[in-house]
């Protein structure tokens, strides 16, 4: 065993420092990249102090360290053990975000992603692998869903308004690949273009360009939503068959549909033959107090998107297609389902999240989410560029000010180790929106504390005091 955790640690004692802060720096990184499980019993200290040739006061000094920072757990007669700290466990926002909150650490915010709710996330791990049992002497091949996961959303549906039946819901390895199998199976006149929204999100826009869709793009605004007189211009002008469209908490806009707009879209969708896939990835990021009660946006030729994703865990891939039990069937039969359907234990923990935990875990994740929003729009006030406190979701659209492009703020940011995502990567004709930048606040207070810090400096503004 202690042969075992040495050689977990690596060449640590190439380090530069003491001995005993590189050996405790070495069984932090071990924890986090899976080298060294989390509870994981250590050996005595005399064992430690034996086979990794160090005194034992190197090593008392070690465990102290980790003790101290939360990385070990220490019982009188049992020993200890190696395990994550709280302040790890019990956050929204993802370790590599910030690495931990290092001073001269990079940032990242191009992702607008959470961390896993750790420990719901285990127990429903440890569930779903109890129930394993019988999916492992068949063939894993799970056709159009576990019974069990489409029965839960199809209620999630019902309980929301929108009547569904299991044969409705299709389950996929996540919101893209939902995306990817209706355009194989809906994209069939490549002349005919896609309505989408401009800006959007940038992983739809990369399975349209993949495709070689004809993109047709339609305003949309934090401040005032969707401009359905132009869309409405648009589908009689160019004949669109599809549109993609985020009526929930817009990424990146922010914008949530009201319900007049939702109804002349479907209204839309009826009168010219237009079929609407509405991703609703970001739907259960409320941030309202209490949270809004708009309707989904339905309607005959209305196709609803769903995933775990953004709610849940990006590491999660699990989403679903929720449609008229028909064209679920056409689904099944393309070729590329197989390929585009989650894994039989993803969908075994995706259900045990949502019979049971999901409405506390959707409750603490909106109101640590809430507080993230709020003091990102306080350290944004003082600059003087422009945003719309979003209802939801889980990023901020900001406009700069005069003589500030957001591809060059965004390098100069990323030599100073901040890196964010100008206006144009979520362009549907890659050149507009050079004014704009998302930033996603997901992050910890104080990593968006240093971020909006590093983007004054860069921009020219003096920095706060």
């Amino acid at each position: 065993m202690t042969s075992g955790f040495g050689a977990a640690l690596g060449a640590w004692r190439t380090r530069p420092g003491p001995l005993a802060r590189s050996l405790a720096t070495a069984v932090r990184e071990a924890v986090l990249d899976g080298r060294l499980p989390a509870g994981t019993r250590l050996p005595s200290e005399r064992e430690l102090a034996r086979t990794l040739h160090l005194s034992r006061g190197t090593v008392v000094t070690a465990l102290s360290l980790l003790r101290e920072d939360g990385w070990l757990a220490t019982r009188h007669g049992s020993g200890s053990v190696v395990r994550l700290p709280a302040r790890l466990t019990e956050r929204t926002t993802p370790w590599s975000q910030d690495h931990g909150g290092a001073p001269d650490a990079d940032l990242d915010l191009t992702l607008a992603v959470t961390a896993a709710p750790h420990e719901a996330y285990r127990a429903a791990l440890a569930r779903a692998a109890d129930r394993s049992a019988a999916l492992l002497v068949d063939s894993g091949v799970t056709g159009a869903g576990l019974p069990r996961l489409r029965e839960l959303l199809a209620d999630r549906y019902t309980r929301a308004g929108l009547a569904t039946r299991p044969d409705q819901i299709l389950v996929t390895a996540g919101a893209q690949a939902a995306l990817t199998l209706l355009l194989d199976h809906l994209h069939t006149d490549r002349r005919s273009p896609v309505a989408v929204e401009n800006p959007t999100y940038p992983g739809a826009l990369a399975v349209l360009r993949a495709r070689r869709a004809r993109l047709l793009p339609v305003p949309v605004t934090a401040a005032d939503g969707w401009d359905t007189d132009r869309l409405t211009d648009a589908v009689r002008r160019h004949s669109p068959r599809l549109a993609y469209v985020i009526p929930d908490f817009h990424n990146p806009a922010g914008a949530h549909m009201d319900r007049p707009t939702r109804r002349t879209i479907a209204s839309l969708a009826d009168r010219y033959g237009l079929t609407v896939l509405a991703d609703e990835t970001m739907r259960d990021l409320d941030l309202r107090t209490p949270p809004g009660t708009e309707p989904h946006l339905t309607g005959a030729r209305v196709i609803q998107i769903g995933s775990a994703s953004k709610t849940l865990w990006s590491g999660l891939r699990v989403g679903w297609i929720r449609a008229s039990a028909d064209l679920v069937r056409q689904l099944r039969l393309r070729p590329l389902q197989a390929q585009l359907s989650a894994p039989p234990l993803e969908q075994l923990i995706a259900a045990e999240l949502l019979d049971g935990p999901l409405p506390n875990l959707l409750a603490d994740r909106r109101d640590r989410l809430r507080a993230q929003r709020d003091h990102l729009a306080g350290l944004l006030a003082p600059t003087g560029w422009t945003y719309t406190v979003p209802d939801g979701g889980l990023t901020m659209w900001l406009r700069l000010g005069e003589g500030n492009g957001s591809a060059d703020l965004a390098a100069r940011a990323a030599a100073h180790g901040l890196a964010v995502t100008p206006g144009p990567h979520f362009a549907a004709d890659r050149t507009t929106l050079t004014r704009h930048l998302r930033m996603p606040f997901t992050a910890t207070e104080e990593t968006l504390t240093r971020a909006v810090r590093l983007l004054r400096e860069c921009s020219g503004h003096p920095a706060h005091p």
